[in-house]
């Protein structure tokens, strides 16, 4: 089935950086590094529309993970008509009745799509069994199959790229208590993440359990240190860009051409409703 985790339950895993630890990285660079990602991320965007290619990204993380700001840093400068990012919500009772991935199956990409899945049907890996949503038993029998679920969507020809961001105690604890403290952040805060924080060694025996059944050759997981966030979404941006076969094509040549004379026209005497300009 998946290749076994090189880990022992519930232990941390270990980063190639763990000895050498960085200074956060500032705004400014970041913005300098990201701008020619940006750049290539539009030009496989250009090329996923003119080939018809497939692309699914999931990604998968602990709470506070950065999950969201990697998909923002991704999805900022590209078309969302091309890239398409899904969340989904608790499943309906219908849902429920279902069998368990058919509400995600919909979601995939068809040709000259990109679909990222902001968490994903490894939900019934992590959350539900933690948080009691789901018996071990249905979460056992969702990891036997999976692999086999992925390997189909794979011969399918959809490229799979599955992402788990890895953060740290420290940072998981520092970004809890920013989203209490700051008014602008408490909105993202509900009672089953106050849960999920006193889970941690349940959550990491969950990721080491669906990393030894659903790593597997045609659908591997990669790990991503997301500490430093900036960093993080840098790496995880230029591995993806990495694993996608696509060749930038040649750029129109535009050039703007001559705007019409105004040929008598006025701007109408109407009195508009500008809105006030306190900047």
């Amino acid at each position: 089935m998946g290749k076994k985790s090189k880990h022992k339950a519930g232990s941390e895993l270990s980063r190639p950086d763990a000895a050498e630890p960085t200074a956060p990285m500032k705004n400014k660079e970041y913005r300098r590094l990201l701008k020619p990602l940006h750049a290539e991320l539009v030009a496989l965007q250009e090329w996923v529309k003119s080939s018809g290619a497939k692309v699914c990204i999931v990604f998968e993380g602990r709470d506070t993970a950065g999950k969201g700001g990697v998909i923002k840093a991704i999805t900022e400068r590209v078309s969302p008509r091309v890239f398409r990012v899904v969340a989904l919500p608790a499943p309906t009772e219908r849902e429920k009745s279902q069998m368990y991935v058919q509400r995600y199956l919909p979601h995939l990409p068809a040709g000259g799509e990109v679909v990222i899945f902001d968490r994903s049907w490894y939900n019934r890996a992590g959350v539900e069994p933690v948080l009691g949503f789901c018996t071990e038993e249905e979460a056992q029998h969702f990891l036997e199959l999976i692999p086999t679920v992925e390997r189909a969507i794979v011969d399918s020809g959809v490229i799979l790229l599955k992402y788990w961001l890895e953060v740290s105690e420290e940072q998981q604890t520092s970004r809890l208590q920013s989203r209490i403290d700051d008014p602008r952040k408490y909105w993202k805060l509900s009672d089953l993440d106050l849960k999920s924080y006193s889970r941690w060694y349940d959550y990491s025996r969950a990721r080491d359990q669906m990393f030894h059944f659903t790593d597997t050759g045609w659908a591997p997981w990669y790990v991503a240190n997301n500490d430093d966030k900036k960093r993080g979404r840098l790496n995880v941006i230029t591995h993806l860009l990495s694993q996608v076969p696509y060749e930038p094509l040649d750029r129109p040549d535009f050039t703007l051409p001559k705007r019409q004379k105004a040929e008598g026209y006025q701007e109408p005497g109407q009195p508009l409703h500008w809105i006030p300009t306190p900047y």
